[in-house]
């Protein structure tokens, strides 16, 4: 794709992505690392990308999610701190690993995710019982955010969510702490591979930038399952295809 067409696809992309994470508090870093792994960018340089919109995405989602009243203080600093250091590690970790080796993880880690989410969205199997330890949920989120350009929204929202807490604040709460953490990540990234794709960075800037205001008017009324499934199904067919494409090379 050229550069104009690539930008204005991932202004739709983005725009999409962040109406549903920052309605539901996931999802912005999943559909858009799987849209780039399927074309078949390195993963350190998707997170990376992914990373360097979020600055600004996440930025705007928190502060209207701030203003609407949605973000709890306590639990945002809880998941904030450990989530920085825990994001820094992960995307260190990535940029030491040659993509072909870390590839055919992050397509089994989407595929854990988006079971994660269809689980989630039909309600099974899902415990409810208070989570103590925010701030070990917060580091490991981060890290596995970092090295997967997506997982700080479904391991910390549904993890909570599940645990009882009030979908409201829960949400409001991770997209705020996730600022902290995409700033964390942007810059481990930018001192040790510097910053790529620069088309496409802009245009999930651009589209996130739209649609986080919106977003977080819509947490209050979204009917979330049938969002859930629909971004379970995507991310679930995109993984599963990729995890079939990798073996087949291997194979043959």
């Amino acid at each position: 794709m050229e550069f104009g067409e690539t930008f204005f696809w991932f202004v739709l992309i983005g725009l999409c992505a962040q109406l549903v994470d920052g309605a539901l508090g996931m999802a912005y870093g999943l559909v858009s690392s799987s849209v780039m792994l399927g074309m078949g960018l390195p993963p350190a340089q998707v997170s990376a990308s992914i990373h360097a919109a979020e600055v600004f995405t996440t930025g705007a989602s928190g502060a209207s999610h701030l203003a609407m009243g949605n973000v709890d203080k306590r639990l945002f600093l809880r998941l904030a701190i450990p989530g920085s250091i825990g994001g820094i590690i992960g995307a260190y970790v990535l940029t030491q690993i040659p993509g072909d080796v870390i590839r055919p993880f992050v397509y089994a880690y989407l595929l854990v995710l988006a079971v994660l989410i269809l689980v989630r969205a039909f309600g099974r199997m899902v415990p409810r019982r208070e989570v103590r330890r925010v701030p070990v949920l917060g580091f490991f989120a981060g890290m596995l955010d970092a090295s997967g350009g997506g997982g700080w929204g479904p391991l910390a929202t549904s993890t909570l969510l599940a645990g009882g807490g009030q979908a409201r604040t829960v949400i409001g709460s991770v997209n705020a702490a996730e600022f902290v953490v995409t700033v964390a990540v942007s810059i481990t990234f930018l001192l040790s591979i510097g910053l790529q794709h620069l088309q496409i960075v802009a245009g999930l800037l651009v589209g996130g930038m739209i649609a986080a205001p919106v977003a977080a008017v819509l947490v209050k009324r979204v009917r979330e399952k049938w969002v859930l499934i629909a971004v379970g199904v995507l991310v679930l067919c995109i993984s599963l295809y990729q995890i079939g494409f990798a073996l087949h090379r291997a194979l043959g």
